[in-house]
């Protein structure tokens, strides 16, 4: 993805165009002409799944080309920022597999940012305002019912003198206005057909306090008037960002030329959109306030914190990403293909194991009590780096229910009376003699079987089924709390859409609890080989960041694709499914 298409065609570094030709001499001195690309998410929220195309655009881009990637946080409203989402963003890039190469905040270049504030009002190119939004609406010609169109004309107060503006600068800083009453436009074109260029406000009036900067500032400079800057301080090479902000190239760059500043190259691709789900932070926060799901991180989400809760390895993120490629169009995915993806990937790169979600005990008479014969089994069959494991066989076992039926028919060949049946990997079939039932429902409860040992009489099965052994030495079975299986929250492709609103869409079955089922003992022995239980002795890596007990992955056999969920604890275990093993098993 960094050979072809968009990223492969991008420029050079100092190939990108300057008004100013020696401020390019000074940018190559400083990076040494490597590629230099940032990160600037808004620590106002979670990112999502569209964020990890940016994360690996970026980290990806520098890193492909032996460059530096800077995550740079917009700290530029401290109303919405909250800590929570400054350490959830720095978790999710290590999550992926990245590091940044600094971290900075907008913030720290406040004192900066304000004396190029400072320069444009006494250049000419910036002026204090005091018209009310609906007002700066009408000069940017919306109409009075709301429709765009309308002829455009200057604030009032465009040309005022640079004094005054400066003063009543001086004034906004001090919090002599409120929120609303003045703000900082630049001067640009009016008349031109760009949006962008229409006197954008650089500074306005916010009554909080910042987390970095404390009281010091009572205003803020605004994405516009940051962003470039801050990329220019920085000497960003590549300023990489998604088609949204097209129009803001224009602005961009007109910003940096006035100032007479480095001007970085800003370059857009094609967004990644999800359908069948939401990114919008505000209508998650509702899901998540209301209690439709059980927080930020619920698996049924998109953003990258549930997507990791929910057992998706990064790696798999990564490489749907890569098979997509980036282009300059938004990419629209279906949540199946994502799915689909997902699938292949943890199909090469998880163990197997037996696990019985409706368990069936079976009880073979003709065992001894303390019968025990052990089993080899693979992890994965056909690939011998996965190794095996041994599992006990047992007087006592336990099935699936659905491996079980009172009659033989065309179409089934498991387990019935008349009916053996394989269990998987030992070496003789077993058969039924007789069946214990509820003594109200009439299902069957204990199935008593025969262990056909017998070798002279031993004949193929129709089929093997899985097993689950009864044994106090091997501490077998292992219980599982729950089996959370999880579905698309939405029931159509575009929630948004639906004529009643996006929570009317929630499909009543996107998380199905199970309760009682059981897996071999060798769950274990993966458990203790997670990357969560690896000693790692790279002292820059923070398993504490990156790691967690949904690197627990396996293969439940027939079942999906399962991973230790952190609501776990020593007493009880609770399971995610991650994905189905077939596209088709949610319909089936």
């Amino acid at each position: 993805m960094f050979t072809e298409g968009f990223l492969g065609d991008l420029h050079k570094p100092g190939e990108n165009p300057q008004m100013w030709p020696e401020l390019m001499a000074e940018h190559l001195k400083a990076t040494g002409g490597e590629v230099r690309t940032r990160f600037p998410p808004e620590p106002n929220g979670f990112l999502h799944i569209g964020h990890s195309k940016a994360i690996m655009v970026n980290f990806g881009y520098a890193k492909f080309h032996n460059g530096k990637c800077i995550l740079r946080y917009d700290d530029t409203n401290p109303e919405a920022e909250e800590q929570v989402y400054f350490d959830s963003i720095l978790r999710c890039v290590r999550w992926l597999g990245f590091e940044p190469w600094k971290i900075t905040h907008s913030s720290d270049y406040f004192d900066k940012l304000y004396e190029l504030a400072l320069k444009m009002i006494k250049t000419g190119y910036a002026y204090v305002d005091h018209s009310t939004s609906e007002q700066v609406k009408a000069q940017r010609g919306v109409k009075p019912d709301g429709t765009p169109g309308g002829e455009r004309f200057p604030s009032p107060w465009r040309d005022r003198p640079v004094e005054e503006s400066l003063a009543e600068f001086e004034k906004m800083k001090n919090g002599e206005y409120k929120p609303g009453e003045a703000t900082l436009r630049m001067k640009q074109d009016i008349n031109s057909p760009s949006p962008q260029m229409w006197d954008l406000v650089a500074y306005r009036v916010v009554d909080a306090s910042h987390a970095r900067t404390g009281d010091k500032w009572k205003m803020y400079p605004t994405y516009d008037f940051t962003h470039c800057l801050v990329d220019s301080f920085e000497n960003i090479s590549h300023s990489l960002c998604t088609t949204e902000f097209y129009l803001s190239r224009e602005s961009y760059e007109w910003l940096c030329d006035v100032l007479h500043v480095y001007r970085p190259a800003q370059r857009e691709y094609g967004r990644l959109n999800i359908t069948g789900t939401i990114m919008s932070k505000r209508k998650i926060a509702r899901l998540v306030n209301e209690g439709y799901v059980r927080g930020w991180d619920d698996p049924r989400l998109y953003t990258l914190e549930s997507l990791r809760r929910r057992g998706v390895p990064p790696g798999a993120i990564l490489s749907f990403i890569n098979t997509l490629g980036v282009t300059t169009s938004t990419t629209n995915i279906q949540a199946t293909r994502f799915e689909s993806a997902v699938r292949s990937y943890l199909d090469s790169t998880t163990p197997r194991l037996m696990m019985i979600e409706k368990p069936l005990k079976v009880v073979i008479d003709n065992l001894d009590d303390d019968y025990e014969e052990l089993v080899d089994i693979p992890y994965k069959p056909g690939s011998k780096d996965f190794g095996s494991r041994r599992v006990p066989f047992t007087k006592t076992v336990y099935i699936d229910k659905s491996d079980y039926r009172d009659e033989v028919s065309k179409d089934y060949f498991r387990l019935a009376p008349g009916q053996p049946v394989g269990l998987m990997r030992v070496p003789f079939n077993i058969a039924v003699e007789s069946v214990e039932r509820d003594a109200t429902t009439g299902e069957p409860v204990v199935i008593h079987a025969k262990y056909l040992n017998d070798a002279g009489t031993h004949k193929k099965p129709k089929t093997f089924i899985q097993w689950v052994p009864e044994s106090k030495k091997y501490n077998s079975p292992v219980h599982i709390d729950e089996v959370r299986v999880i579905n698309q929250l939405f029931l159509s492709e575009n929630p948004s859409a639906h004529p009643d609103g996006y929570l009317s869409d929630i499909n009543p079955h996107s998380e199905e609890v199970l309760k009682g089922a059981l897996i071999e003992p060798s769950f274990v022995d993966i458990e203790k080989k997670s990357p969560l239980n690896m000693p790692f002795t790279n002292p820059d890596f923070s398993i504490k960041e990156t790691e967690g007990p949904e690197t627990v992955r396996f293969q439940g056999l027939r079942l999906g694709y399962f991973c230790k969920d952190k609501d776990s604890t020593v007493e009880k275990l609770v399971l995610n499914r991650i994905v189905t093993l077939k596209e088709d098993s949610a319909k089936d």
